[in-house]
């Protein structure tokens, strides 16, 4: 006979493992589709616009002062590229546009307010558009306005503030949304399912005087990933992904940071998954890199900022007879600017422009370093080799590669830069 404490203890223990030993599993909505099987999709992929509002800056000290010290980001032109690249949805009409990250220059709640008219404006000509945070975009410590001499700290947003301003640009036709992220699940075609991942990590602004710059996928995330997969297995369509940070290692020397903490663990979940593309930014370098095992093969591909040299963008097609193929295109500033006649020279000439202005970034920026780390060199020689490495990362930042790379530079200069690196 069982007594009544074994009973109670018995009731207890079964309470626990009904609270706790199954955890609450995500809800999927029924698949709505845009394109139907057998039919093509094409995606535009732009990463890192880093927007920013007019109405946070004038032309003054502060504002002028903030772009003397970015990294090449045309961030006065903001506006005019972006509304290039709703002319050019409108003349190419892609079926989906995805924008992988850094949505803001520095998560000012004005510029992602102006940044969702751009977007809604590419929808109201056909063309949905999908999003997913990075790490500027949110409780970042750095938003700002430049009015004036001096810069003047501003408001950004919340995690929850971003699902709502841009609630039509991917939230709110999720067939799943993860409870412990940004991530969700869109349902573009009938053949390709978007899976969107938030890789960004909670910035907290009270502790932290800089944003985050460094990214994860949670175990919790990673379980819902595995959700989405089964349920897209079921109905027969297979899944991509895209998120802000990097899967893969596209620099041996640039990762802390730029690749998620735990990419093995995500590699290993896509290979097991099947998971066979994932389309990043956050390192501002066009770039594809791929990990094989086995028979499967997973490419990260990398698109650079569209707010700095070569300010491209990706195309990506899908056809279930011929698989994938992606393609790069440059922003075309120039044609924009006749079309509207722009009188502005440097969006007359935004190619030589934009090009120039990387150029110099990198110069001054590798000279000041030697300068720094090689005083006992041969100063003659300072300008020659930074002019170097500013050719270099004209071409690597485009993304060329090996010979094609230093086809680009004198091969003298260049020996002349290797020999002044410490071993």
């Amino acid at each position: 006979m069982v007594s009544k404490k074994k009973l109670l203890f018995l009731s207890i223990s079964l309470l626990l493992m009904i609270l706790t030993g199954c955890g609450k599993k995500p809800t999927f909505s029924s698949p709505c589709y845009e394109i139907t099987c057998g039919e093509e999709v094409n995606f535009f992929i732009v990463s890192d616009p880093h927007f920013i509002s007019r109405k946070t800056y004038d032309h003054n000290e502060a504002f002028e002062n903030f772009c003397c010290t970015n990294d090449g980001k045309l961030l006065s032109y903001a506006d005019e590229i972006m509304d290039t690249l709703i002319w050019e949805v409108k003349n190419k009409r892609p079926d989906f546009l995805i924008v992988s990250g850094d949505l803001s220059c520095n998560g000012e709640k004005e510029s992602h307010l102006d940044f969702a008219e751009k977007l809604a404006n590419i929808e109201k000509q056909g063309t949905s558009v999908y999003v997913i945070p990075g790490n500027h975009d949110i409780e970042n410590p750095w938003s700002r306005n430049y009015i004036g001499k001096e810069p003047c700290k501003t408001e950004s947003i919340t995690a929850e503030e971003f699902a709502e301003i841009y609630g039509a640009f991917g939230y709110d036709e999720a067939i799943s949304r993860d409870e412990q992220s940004l991530s969700y699940l869109v349902t573009p075609s009938e053949e390709l399912w978007l899976i969107m991942l938030d890789s960004t990590k909670k910035n907290d602004s009270r502790l932290s005087n800089a944003p985050e710059i460094s990214g994860m996928i949670s175990s919790k995330t990673i379980k819902w990933i595995e959700e989405c997969s089964a349920i897209a297995k079921e109905n027969n369509a297979q899944l991509i992904a895209s998120m802000h940070h990097s899967l893969l290692p596209h620099n041996p020397l640039i990762n802390k940071g730029y690749v998620i903490d735990n990419s093995q663990e995500v590699v290993e979940v896509f290979q097991k998954l099947g998971i066979e593309i994932v389309l990043t930014g956050h390192i501002h370098l066009q770039s594809i890199k791929s990990h094989v095992a086995d028979d499967y093969r997973l490419y990260d591909i990398a698109t650079g900022s569209l707010l700095a040299y070569p300010n491209l963008y990706g195309e990506l097609r899908y056809c279930s007879n011929s698989g994938f193929e992606y393609n790069t295109q440059r922003i075309n500033v120039e044609n924009w600017a006749k079309n509207n006649n722009i009188i502005d020279e440097n969006l007359v000439n935004f190619d030589q422009y934009s090009q120039n202005l990387f150029k110099d970034k990198s110069y001054d920026k590798y000279y000041s370093t030697i300068v720094e780390k090689l005083n006992n060199a041969d100063i003659d020689n300072y300008e020659t080799m930074a002019r170097t490495v500013a050719k270099l990362n004209l071409g690597y930042f485009k993304g060329l590669r090996n010979d094609e790379l230093f086809s680009t530079v004198n091969i003298t200069e260049y020996n002349m830069l290797m020999s002044s690196l410490p071993d």
